[in-house]
């Protein structure tokens, strides 16, 4: 392709993005207004969903398309940073990171069960209360870090397997992708919502929604203990580096 029919691409690209632009702009309700026609859609299908966290019911219900994508990216992102940060060392073989207090210690072992719980609680409640599978699946990768905050390294080596992780990250985004497919073969559209919707505020409601946030929480927890993986074997120098 030819400079010049690159450039007639962009031009015809970009005036048709700023046509839109300037047509949302004009339709955008006045500042200090209370009339907002895109707030009272999502919320009236959230509650039509049985959904009662309404960013839930955006991100996995009415938008459920464009959150794929973002986990692709996600994904995509890690896979990237994996494949420039990796070592050939064995993580195992890395030197023990210096000794901390023992109060830092002590409060590491306590505060890691209480925080995978709550990362777990976020994940699936994320339909029913704040948070969801972007929010819990952080908190439980994080969360298992707190390992080495307590100074022990070789027992976070010993719980994050990376290989059960990456294919925790594979399972995870393909969950979303069989939802999709499932659905399209029930004649609805793609992530449309095929499952009965039960009883409002009750954990075995909102069709996909529950499934589809599970799925994320369990493709983000696996996707950053990956990524923080790399970082760590990059930070702490092994036998070999100190020889």
């Amino acid at each position: 392709m030819s400079r010049r029919t690159r450039m007639v691409v962009f031009v015809l690209g970009a005036a048709g993005v700023a046509v839109l632009f300037v047509l949302a702009v004009l339709r955008t309700p006045g500042f200090g207004e209370d009339r907002h026609p895109y707030r009272d859609a999502a919320i009236d299908a959230a509650l039509r969903q049985r959904t009662p966290n309404v960013v839930s019911s955006l991100n996995f219900d009415q938008r459920g398309f464009d959150s794929v994508g973002e986990e692709a990216i996600l994904v995509a992102a890690v896979i990237g940073a994996a494949t420039l940060l990796r070592r050939w060392s064995d993580p195992a073989e890395a030197d023990e990171p210096r000794p901390v207090p023992a109060v830092t210690r002590l409060a590491g072992y306590v505060l890691l069960p209480v925080t995978l719980l709550i990362g777990a609680d976020v994940v699936v409640h994320g339909h029913l209360t704040p948070g969801g599978g972007f929010q819990g699946g952080v908190v439980l990768a994080t969360g298992l870090h707190l390992l080495y905050i307590a100074g022990d390294y070789r027992a976070l080596v010993r719980a994050r397997p990376l290989d059960w992780y990456e294919f925790g990250e594979a399972a995870g985004l393909g969950a979303v992708v069989l939802l999709g497919v499932a659905s399209v073969l029930r004649g609805a559209g793609f992530l449309a919502n095929i499952l009965p919707l039960g009883t409002s505020g009750q954990l075995l409601s909102a069709g996909v929604v529950p499934l589809f946030s599970c799925a994320i929480g369990l493709a983000v927890s696996c996707g950053v203990v990956v990524l923080l993986a790399q970082f760590l074997a990059q930070y702490l120098p092994t036998k070999g580096d100190s020889a």
